[in-house]
């Protein structure tokens, strides 16, 4: 490798890594806005646990998101924890689910 072709690789790998470096600062500060959105949220009374939980259902796919909840309805009915308001039981319908297919 000749020195002109070393230099030009090494200032490539250093604008790569400052890019890196004010990417990673910006993140730093956009979470920090985050974090004081959350805590301004628990301030006027919203929980910021399930806001968070809130976010990531959100980001979801909505297939992606149903099938989640019928799984974790399926476990909470399984383990006696679903309140049955005259809802089918979704252990139930995936039995006559699978049948019918």
């Amino acid at each position: 490798m000749s020195d002109g072709t070393g230099n030009i690789a090494r200032e490539h790998l250093r604008a790569f890594i400052e890019r890196i470096e004010r990417l990673e600062e910006e993140k730093a500060t956009l979470m920090e806005d985050i974090r004081e959105v959350y805590a301004e949220a628990k301030g006027t009374g919203f929980d910021p646990k399930i806001m968070r939980q809130v976010v990531r259902i959100r980001k979801m796919e909505p297939d992606q998101r149903q099938e989640q909840e019928y799984v974790l309805d399926t476990y909470l009915s399984a383990l006696g924890m679903l309140e049955q308001s005259g809802a089918a039981d979704p252990v139930a319908a995936g039995t006559q689910h699978a049948a019918a297919e």
